[in-house]
C-alpha cells in the first residue's frame, strides 16, 4: 500500500465535524498570525470568516462571500481558500466560480497598500492582480478535479451495477433456454418412449388370456398413461420461461431414421433421401419431426399406417409424414399438441416453415421444411 493511499484511508476515518474544527482553528491560527493593523471592526471579519467555515459545506457560496469583507481588511488566506475549494466542489457553475475566483482576487488586490509612484503603483497592481488571479484559480481547479473524480467514480459504480444486472439477464436467459431445451427433449424422447409402452400393454391387456396378465397389462397402461400426464404438465411448465434454444448434445440424425420407423410399432413407409450437404442441425429437426408425427399416429390414430417422405427442393429439404385414417378407436392418452409447437419453433429457428392439419381422407399430414445448410 503507498503512502498516499494510506494518508487517504486515515483521513476518511475522521469524521466531518473533527475535520471542520480543525479547519476552523487553522484559520483562525493564520489571522492570528497576519493581524497587525488596528483595521476597523478589528479581527471581528476574520474570525467570522474562520466560524463561517464551519458551514461551508451546507451553504458555500455564503461562506465565501462572507470571507471577502475579511480579506480585504488582512492578509488571510485560509478561510478564502478553504471556502472557494469546497465552492467548486460543489458548484457546477463555471461562470460563478469565475466570477468568485475574480471578487477573490480584487479583494485582495485592493488590501495591499500602493506605493506613491503612480506608474509604479499601476504596474504593480496589475502583477499582484495576475498573482492572486492565480491564487485563488488554484483550490478552484483542485475543487473541479475532486468533484470530477467523485462523478466518475459514481460513473463506473453505474456501469458496474448495470453489467451485473446484465450478468443476471444473461443468467437468467440461459436458464430459461436451458429449461426450453429440457421441455423439449423430455416431450420429444421420453414422450415417445411411454407412448409405446402405453399402446404396447393397452394391446397386451386385450390379447391376454388369463386375468392376471390382464391385470399387469392394465397396470402398465395406467401408469403409462399418468406418467404422460405429468409428462405433460411438467414440459408446460418449463416451457413456461424457455425461448428459442440450441440442442442439447448428443442428438441424432437422419442416419437413424430407418431404426426410428422400423421401431416406430406401426406399419410405416420410408421414402427418398437427402442430398450429403444436410447440415447437422437441419437433420436433428428433420428426424424430431418424423418422431413426433409418428407417436402422434401411435397415439391418436390406432391401426393407421404411415409414410415418411424425404424430400429436396433446391437449397431447402424437408420431411412429409401423412398417416391414414385410425381403424380402431384411440386410447385416452394426454396430449397438449406441445410436441407441435416444438416443430414450429425448430422450424421458426432454423428460418424454415412447418405446416400441419388433417387431410380429405381423414388422416393426418405434418411437413417441415427448412434450408440445408441452416444451422
Amino acid at each position: 500500500m503507498s503512502a498516499a493511499h494510506a494518508a487517504k484511508r486515515l483521513w476518511n476515518r475522521v469524521p466531518p465535524p473533527a475535520r471542520d474544527a480543525g479547519l476552523v482553528a487553522l484559520a483562525a491560527l493564520d489571522g492570528w498570525l497576519t493581524y497587525w493593523n488596528d483595521a476597523p471592526l478589528g479581527p471581528a471579519l476574520p474570525a467570522l470568516a474562520c466560524v463561517a467555515l464551519a458551514a461551508r459545506r451546507r451553504f458555500p457560496l455564503v461562506v465565501f462571500l462572507l470571507t471577502l469583507p475579511a480579506t480585504l481588511v488582512q492578509d488571510i488566506l485560509v478561510a478564502p481558500i478553504a471556502a472557494l475549494y469546497t465552492l467548486a466542489e460543489r458548484s457546477r457553475d463555471r461562470r460563478l466560480l469565475g466570477l468568485c475566483v475574480f471578487l477573490s482576487a480584487v479583494a485582495m488586490v485592493l488590501h495591499s497598500p500602493l506605493n506613491d509612484d503612480g506608474s509604479t503603483s499601476q504596474a504593480w497592481t496589475l502583477v499582484y492582480l495576475l498573482y492572486n488571479l492565480a491564487t485563488a484559480t488554484a483550490p478552484v481547479l483542485l475543487g473541479q478535479l475532486v468533484q470530477a473524480r467523485r462523478d466518475l467514480a459514481r460513473r463506473l459504480e453505474e456501469i458496474e451495477e448495470a453489467r451485473e444486472h446484465e450478468r443476471e439477464l444473461h443468467a437468467q436467459a440461459v436458464l430459461a433456454r436451458e429449461r426450453a431445451q429440457l421441455a423439449r427433449e423430455m416431450h420429444d424422447v421420453v414422450s415417445h418412449q411411454v407412448s409405446l409402452i402405453a399402446i404396447q400393454a393397452g394391446a397386451m391387456q386385450v390379447a391376454a388370456k388369463d386375468a392376471d396378465s390382464r391385470e399387469a397389462a392394465r397396470t402398465i397402461r395406467s401408469l403409462s398413461v399418468d406418467t404422460l400426464d405429468e409428462l405433460r404438465t411438467m414440459v408446460t411448465l418449463l416451457r413456461a420461461s424457455g425461448g428459442a434454444a440450441t440442442e442439447l448434445t448428443p442428438q441424432p440424425t437422419l442416419a437413424d431414421l430407418r431404426r426410428l420407423v422400423a421401431s416406430s410399432g406401426i406399419e410405416a413407409e420410408l421414402t427418398g433421401d437427402f442430398p450429403a450437404s444436410v447440415g447437422t442441425p437441419a437433420q436433428r429437426a428433420l428426424y424430431r419431426t418424423v418422431q413426433e408425427a409418428l407417436t402422434n399416429v401411435r397415439k391418436h390414430a390406432p391401426g393407421a399406417t404411415a409414410t415418411v417422405e424425404l424430400w429436396h427442393d433446391g437449397d431447402a429439404v424437408g420431411v412429409t409424414v401423412t398417416n391414414s385414417a385410425p381403424s380402431r378407436p384411440s386410447l385416452p392418452l394426454p396430449g397438449a399438441h406441445q410436441g407441435l409447437l416444438g416443430l414450429k419453433e425448430r422450424a421458426d429457428i432454423l428460418h424454415g416453415s412447418f405446416e400441419s392439419g388433417p387431410t380429405d381422407e381423414g388422416g393426418y399430414r405434418v411437413r417441415m421444411r427448412i434450408p440445408s445448410r441452416a444451422d
